[in-house]
């Protein structure tokens, strides 16, 4: 549906986003808005409804039809396979429920195991559907049409109770429909991908029963612990409400009274009254941040990653599995730290919603773990992780070759050491840092954690005939192959001596290895390039279709290259054009890596281009994406590469409206949470940028490139004009304490300071599957 016009979607003095402050500044939005429920008042209500997932057609498969979560139970949603007129699936999986054996790896000892599922089975043959899965209230409803009458449905997997409740109210027709729950052999995924490991015993049936009027499957594990389903139906006039819950223990097997009172809890409130804290968590969600563009269905896309993101994730939850807690047949059944949790995780900074992130949580938890996937001469002080690990950042030994320890050993092949898992891992948890400039993160997991990363590159760099600084061979995800000063190590090894220097100074620490962090900026071997522009490394040219982009680290999401100088900036476009102009091996991320290189480069065309391509070839109807089995990651960065476009804020400048192509002439944002603290807002009209706003959350130094051309007003909440000093290239720097703000305009410009939806430029099918 057409969105209202920016001039008539909020009422002036209204208690929502827009509220005109005295000094003409928009008031914080508040999740109270929602009070007034008057969609043409409420900007947030306006772009969610707009978003909804809507289905008149049957969803066949995971990629196609309805998604629920909350970064521990997850519930995907369409027809049981091969009785699709017969049957509606909804998934039972969950992001804690995996293996304990570590003698078979990470794939398959310490995978995430499926659970079951329940069918919904109607009395008559299913004929038709119309549901939609509301954004703003993380719920599915809608209708079931059989032969026999209808079934009315809403379902939720509630935000804090970790409880799946489905209310079913039928037709006269429909009374006698059932729910049936069918368990999961206890297996990891991928063993219908994988021949599985000598030796390896499959866990044994669940046992399905009652526990005081609640029913239950209880599921042993051969490593020890359990984890139990548990469910039960209750009857309220005509509805009848299924609440489902599940629970996971190890090493002992607790897990079945806490599934039980789970279930018997929920089950005392009706599904109206569960609803109330549910839909208040995910309203307030969603107001932490504001995007509205004109390409509407990127607009939609872009605010179904936000659901996503939130169903997904959660601080306190496991770091995200490739699949998301929805554990289907897959041969990715685990955590990968070769590009997957990076990208997953990019998006929470930009959309200010540092709540989600699990990356800095886990890796401070679970160091420990990551001194044990070292090999025993490098345990004292180094740290690594592997390409896969289970949720507590074990992997077991299957993929790491030395010893049967999870990093490899620089130099030695077979097998493939990769190295710069952890350091990129930790480039997350600095822009963690960065965007809410918490000193703690930086104390207590940023530079403890990098400072042992960085040292195991120490231990095998080696001066050349050269004078240079060079590193033996290591592997680039997943290029094939072994390299001598491999680019992917290279960079990650100069971002983490720039960023251990800089953070030591933060800190007001005199480090004893800062002399050698030194050496290593100044003598390292210049990263490997040919004609073609950056090799895999020194070995190994660029030469085949790849979907990776480890060779590029520097340039992107690393920022060390930018094309500052045209040579630089040649050297990025010829790289980034060789890469991408070798089809075959191409995957989803590649296209968003490629749109976020454009970015940067500030070509916001190309950047479109490379997400249309990324829309059309591997975006699934429902917003998944899939290589083989469910991967989460991708849509999850295109995000990230939308907010690239939008804002940049790398190298202690904040970019606004760096990368936008010419179709986007009107855009609004609001509460974009950048580099140093800062809440970006800013609006454009008719391809001019009419307004900037930041506040300062830490009192950091301000430096913005405002892209308002000429004489400009510079103003604080109160309309008084601010100091500010110009840096070049319509770039200014102010002074802003923490709590302060400054409004930035055309001189003489007084624009309308409400935030609210742009116009499309052409109306666009919604996701999911309408008709």
């Amino acid at each position: 549906m057409p969105s209202p016009s920016r001039r008539t979607v909020l009422a002036t003095g209204s208690a929502l986003g827009g509220t005109l402050l005295a000094g003409g500044l928009p008031a914080p939005a508040t999740a109270a808005s929602d009070a007034a429920d008057a969609p043409s008042s409420d900007p947030w209500r306006t772009v969610l409804d707009d978003a909804d997932l809507v289905w008149q057609r049957m969803p066949k498969t995971w990629y196609e039809g309805p998604f629920l979560g909350n970064g521990f139970l997850g519930s995907g949603i369409y027809a049981e396979p091969g009785r699709e007129t017969e049957a509606i699936r909804f998934n039972v999986q969950h992001s804690e429920v995996q293996d304990r054996r570590p003698e078979f790896g990470s794939l398959f000892g310490l995978a995430r195991l499926p659970i079951g599922h329940f069918t919904l089975e109607p009395v008559g043959a299913i004929t038709g559907l119309d549901w939609r899965l509301g954004l703003r209230d993380a719920e599915l409803t809608g209708t079931l049409t059989t032969d026999r009458g209808t079934l009315a449905i809403r379902a939720l997997v509630h935000n804090s109770r970790s409880v799946l409740a489905i209310e079913v109210t039928p037709s006269e027709g429909e009374r006698d429909f059932k729910w049936v729950f069918h368990p999961a052999e206890a297996i990891s995924p991928r063993a219908a991908f994988r021949p599985l490991p000598e030796g390896y015993a499959v866990n044994p049936p669940a046992e399905t029963g009652q526990h005081d009027g609640i029913s239950t499957a209880v599921q042993p594990l051969l490593s020890g612990g359990q984890h139990v389903t548990a469910w039960r139906e209750r009857t309220r006039g005509r509805t009848r409400t299924l609440y489902a819950h599940v629970a996971h223990s190890y090493p002992k097997s607790t897990a079945l009274g806490r599934a039980t009172e789970a279930v018997r809890s929920a089950s005392l409130l009706s599904y109206d009254l569960l609803t109330v804290a549910h839909r208040a968590w995910w309203r307030s969600f969603y107001r932490k941040g504001f995007l509205s563009l004109p390409d509407a269905r990127i607009q939609r896309f872009y605010w179904i990653q936000l659901y996503k993101t939130a169903s997904a994730a959660r601080r306190d939850a496991p770091v995200m599995a490739t699949c998301g807690p929805w554990v289907e047949s897959t041969p990715w059944p685990a955590t990968w730290w070769n590009l997957n949790v990076q990208l997953e995780y990019w998006l929470i900074h930009g959309s200010n919603h540092l709540e989600l992130d699990a990356v800095t949580r886990a890796l401070s938890e679970f160091r420990d773990n990551l001194t044990a996937e070292m090999a025993p001469a490098y345990r004292a002080d180094s740290l690594g992780i592997p390409r896969t690990t289970d949720a507590s950042l074990v992997n077991g030994g299957a993929t790491g070759p030395v010893l049967g320890y999870g990093v490899g050993i620089p130099g030695q092949d077979p097998p493939t050491p990769e190295v710069g898992n952890l350091t990129w891992a930790l480039h997350n948890v600095w822009l963690s840092y960065r965007h809410t400039m918490d000193e703690s993160i930086l104390r207590d997991v940023l530079f403890p954690l990098l400072r042992k990363a960085i040292n195991y590159y120490l231990h095998f760099l080696e001066p050349g005939a050269d004078g240079k600084l060079h590193l033996p061979a290591t592997f680039s995800p997943e290029y094939g192959g072994n390299s001598r000063d491999c680019n992917y190590d290279l960079m990650l090894l100069t971002w983490g001596c720039r960023t251990l220097l800089e953070s030591a100074e933060l800190l007001g620490i005199d480090d004893e290895l800062a002399p050698r962090w030194r050496e290593v900026l100044a003598r390292r071997v210049a990263y490997p390039t040919d004609a073609n522009g950056f090799m895999i490394g020194a070995d190994i040219p660029f030469a085949k279709s790849h979907r990776h982009y480890s060779h590029l680290l520097a340039v992107y999401p690393l920022y060390e290259l930018t094309g500052s100088t045209p040579d630089e900036k040649a050297l990025i476009e010829r790289s980034l054009a060789h890469w991408v102009g070798f089809e075959g091996a191409l995957q989803g991320y590649t296209f968003t890596g490629a749109a976020s290189i454009s970015a940067l480069l500030g070509k916001g065309e190309d950047a479109l281009a490379y997400l249309g391509q990324l829309m059309s070839r591997f975006i699934q109807p429902n917003t998944m994406y899939k290589e083989t089995g469910p991967v989460i990651e991708t849509p999850l960065s295109a995000a990230q590469s939308l907010h690239d476009m939008v804002c940049q804020s790398w190298g202690g400048t904040i970019r606004v409206f760096p990368a936008l192509p010419a179709a986007w002439a009107d855009l609004t944002v609001h509460n974009f949470r950048t580099q140093g603290a800062f809440l970006l807002s800013a609006v454009r009209e008719g391809g001019v940028t009419r307004w900037v706003r930041l506040v300062s959350e830490a009192g950091a130094p301000c430096v913005v490139r405002h892209g308002i051309a000429g004489p400009i007003d510079v103003q604080d909440s109160r309309g008084r004009p601010l100091r500010y000093a110009s840096a070049g290239e319509g770039t200014i720097q102010i002074s802003l304490r923490k709590g302060e703000s400054a409004l930035i305009t055309a001189k003489g410009d007084r624009p309308d300071l409400r935030i609210a939806p742009v116009e499309p430029n052409e109306e666009a099918p919604r996701w999911g599957l309408p008709e």
